[in-house]
């Protein structure tokens, strides 16, 4: 099929052929008739002189066609400085109605401030349609795709881990339960052992972008049951900043890519400029991290092992001030913050960290314990039976290489390049406690 989209069109003025889309808007005055047209490339004006006898039938079409139905029509492409939209328009010769939309919209297409964002989830389908909802599909398409260009080129291995688990991947209760065949089995919250078990496999660096599971009952704008992971494991390195290397490395590697393509444009649509990332990310440690915030920002908050989210909003406040950074690490968590398996360091803080993105936490990395003796005591401290860890454990028992890794939440680090208020912005269907539909 040969397609042409509208954004092609301007390649192909004083041309005759056919078009296809979405009626975005009917102007029908006393002379002429405008007609908006939409795909999922562009928007693009179709003008139907009402005194030629010719046009009386497509007159007659479209004044008894409602807005958002879907038309196809054979058009002579005519450039036109004096129309606003790309100074081109379309002048048809014969017109099709594809599919008729129903007269009342259930939300305002041309305002989406104008309708409750409940109902605009209910309608996603229709919400989708807008240009701005468009692009930040395409930017996070090419999102994953530089990820991948990024592994594949520092030599990582993809790896697709199950998602249906006998056990919770950190041992944890906030998991969604299902009967598998008579037994008690759960989606996975992460691939984590999975990546573990893939370094004890001798895969020596390994990737993986799918969904996790959290049933989680939280009702914030930055969580959801159902999420989408950049999961990122590495074998052979011994240090947290390895680890934040390689998560810097790929994130400058995705934002140059995303500049590259798509910079101009998103400053255009959503009036969002994307982070300059030139600057090497800065790294406080967790306690200075804490100094930091009572001292310089006058601020404490409740929990001393971990931070809130007004914590987090300042440090970015205070990473963008003093080093020009969107992105800070904060490094050295306590132990009591950490799952088992996180590496401790001798003072007994974990070789850990968090990047903020923003004000919004959107990874959290380590160095992973690998050593099956100080895994088990580990395991023990947090009052987890190593029983229950069984075929976990048996991963280490067989020489497992040091290693390390980290995991992004792909909405949310959308959510922050675009600066949206709501993780339900940012998800394509979004899933939470609330909401199970579309």
């Amino acid at each position: 099929m040969n397609r042409i989209t509208i954004k092609e069109l301007e390649n192909h003025i004083g041309e005759t052929l056919e078009v296809e889309g979405f009626i975005a808007n009917i102007r029908d005055l006393q002379y002429v008739q405008f007609v908006i047209l939409r795909d999922g490339t562009d928007t693009i004006q179709m003008t139907i002189e009402k005194s030629e006898e010719k046009n009386k039938e497509m007159v007659e079409l479209i004044s008894n066609t409602t807005l958002e139905s879907t038309i196809k029509a054979t058009v002579l492409v005519s450039q036109n400085e004096k129309v606003k939209l790309r100074g081109m328009e379309l002048i048809p010769e014969k017109i099709e109605i594809t599919s008729h939309s129903l007269p009342e919209l259930p939300i305002d297409m041309k305002d989406k401030e104008k309708t409750l964002r409940e109902t605009r989830l209910d309608y996603r389908f229709l919400d989708l349609r807008r240009k701005e909802n468009h692009l930040f599909f395409q930017v996070e398409t090419l999102l994953e795709h530089a990820a991948r260009e990024y592994f594949l080129d520092h030599q990582y291995i993809e790896i697709h881990t199950p998602k249906i688990s006998a056990k919770a991947a950190e041992s944890g209760a906030e998991v969604f339960h299902l009967d598998y065949f008579g037994e008690d089995a759960c989606l996975s919250q992460s691939p984590q052992f999975y990546k573990q078990m893939a370094m004890a496999s001798g895969f020596d660096q390994v990737f993986e972008i799918g969904p996790a599971f959290r049933a989680e009952n939280s009702h914030t704008s930055y969580h959801a049951t159902e999420i989408n992971m950049l999961d990122v494991e590495a074998s052979w390195i011994h240090t947290c900043d390895d680890v934040m290397d390689i998560e810097e490395g790929l994130i400058k590697y995705i934002f140059q890519r995303l500049q590259e393509t798509y910079g101009k444009e998103i400053e255009e649509v959503w009036h969002v400029t994307l982070s300059d990332v030139s600057m090497k990310f800065p790294r406080i440690p967790f306690a200075e991290a804490k100094r930091i915030l009572k001292e310089e920002m006058h601020f404490v908050g409740e929990r001393t092992d971990d931070f809130e989210r007004q914590e987090e909003e300042l440090l970015c406040k205070y990473a963008k001030k003093k080093y020009g950074s969107d992105f800070v690490f904060v490094t050295d968590f306590p132990f009591a913050a950490r799952p088992f398996y996180h590496m401790l360091n001798e003072d007994g803080t974990t070789k850990s960290y968090d990047l903020l993105f923003k004000g919004v936490e959107i990874t959290t990395g380590a160095i992973r314990e690998h050593r099956i003796d100080v895994l088990t005591k580990q395991i023990k401290e947090k009052e987890i039976d190593p029983e229950s860890l069984k075929f976990y454990l048996e991963f280490f028992k067989y020489g497992c290489p040091p290693h390390g890794g980290f995991a992004i939440g792909i909405a949310r680090l959308m959510m922050q390049i675009f600066e949206l208020d709501n993780i339900r912005e940012a998800t394509f269907i979004y899933r939470g406690p609330t909401r199970l539909n579309p």
